[in-house]
């Protein structure tokens, strides 16, 4: 059977950085508005009032302190409370596509690949710019690259999914050398003007290279030892947007058409999915948890990943056993895991074991356990 690695990862930063004390400041100005606006209704009953937010509340919520936006003025305007971003013509690199190429270059530089060496593209993200022609396939002819791409969403999951469906590729011949993107821009469908959520998303994109252990020249290499993916439906984390939302005559502008979550129901229920999906995943290799040398996991909540960790290996785990990137970067759908790993692996040992693992919307479970070679 051929061995497959990571080669090569990449990580595209946004521009822009609000901080919590900014959102707070433009969401509670945005509240005095609408208070004012709709005073007769409060005061008369059929109507709650906004509650304002705080930058305690947030860190207290979610352990989030900032997070990188594409564009910051127009999600920061109590008037408008979303980004602001200008339509490209069609013979243009698309946003999303523009990120994912940033990103996939300084992969292919890690990797030591060139576009042209690339011969499956999948694009994996939690929301797509558009319904079709597919970004990956844009990706594809941007970088140079041959073969085929397409783009899958599983929300949150996305990026674990499709690194699956890379390593399943090389072993099975149909590519020697795919490129997973993971282009996130989660400002443009979070919901800013709801307290309990405005605070939770960041943009970003990152890139990871697969591809057979025997083509790879890489100075840092790590083979993949197995990929599990599970899904089990709920509507507890959701949003409704889509091309049908014109034919069903409803509000085009309504709630239901960005992000919306119980969040303490997708607390208590996934914490306990994903660690006994960790566990046993890993107990297929014969491997215990408290053999794992770190777990580069789904950045959502400080909380959850926490409690994870404790069910894992029996203590809350510290920065070296879970890195946190949640604290800068905000909640970025399905490249959390992936920035956790781009941004913390390079001090471990050759033989030291890991596990990348993602979970979110669906529900959806996806984990990658990982060797430095």
């Amino acid at each position: 059977m051929t061995r497959v690695v990571i080669s090569g990862t990449g990580l595209y930063q946004p521009p822009h950085v609000i901080t919590n004390a900014e959102l707070v400041e433009a969401f509670n100005a945005y509240a005095a508005l609408q208070n004012e606006q709709h005073a007769d209704a409060i005061a008369a009953g059929t109507r709650a009032a906004i509650t304002h937010s705080s930058v305690e509340f947030i860190e207290k919520a979610s352990g989030i302190k900032q997070r990188y936006v594409i564009d910051k003025a127009g999600v920061l305007d109590p008037a408008r409370m979303y980004p602001r971003f200008e339509a490209r013509a069609d013979e243009q690199l698309s946003l999303m596509a523009e990120i994912a190429v940033d990103a996939a270059k300084q992969a292919l530089a890690a990797a030591g690949k060139s576009g042209a060496e690339v011969d499956a593209v999948l694009c994996a993200a939690a929301n797509m710019q558009r319904a079709y022609p597919a970004m990956a396939v844009e990706i594809q002819q941007a970088i140079g690259a041959g073969g085929y791409g397409f783009d899958m969403n599983v929300a949150c999951s996305s990026a674990t999914f499709a690194i699956e469906q890379a390593v399943n590729a090389v072993k099975a011949g149909s590519a020697k050398c795919v490129l997973v993107v993971n282009p996130e821009i989660t400002s443009a469908h979070l919901e800013w003007r709801d307290r309990d959520c405005h605070f939770i998303f960041g943009d970003v994109c990152t890139a990871v290279i697969i591809e057979a252990a025997d083509t790879a020249t890489s100075d840092t290499q790590w083979e993949v030892l197995g990929t599990k993916l599970a899904t089990e439906f709920s509507s507890n984390i959701r949003n409704n947007f889509g091309f049908m939302n014109r034919a069903e005559d409803n509000d085009p502008l309504g709630r239901d058409k960005t992000f919306y979550q119980e969040g303490r129901k997708v607390f208590k229920e996934v914490v306990p999915m994903a660690a006994a999906h960790i566990e046993k995943h890993l107990h297929t290799l014969q491997v215990e948890p408290t053999q794992v040398r770190r777990f580069w996991l789904h950045q959502a909540n400080q909380g959850m990943n926490q409690l994870v960790i404790k069910k894992l290996v029996g203590s809350d785990g510290n920065a070296d056993i879970a890195p946190l990137i949640l604290d800068e970067f905000a909640n970025t759908a399905s490249a959390g895991s992936v920035i956790a790993f781009h941004r913390h692996h390079g001090d471990l040992a050759k033989g030291d074991l890991g596990v990348i693992c993602s979970f979110g919307a669906g529900y959806s479970i996806g984990s990658v356990i990982v060797k430095k070679r």
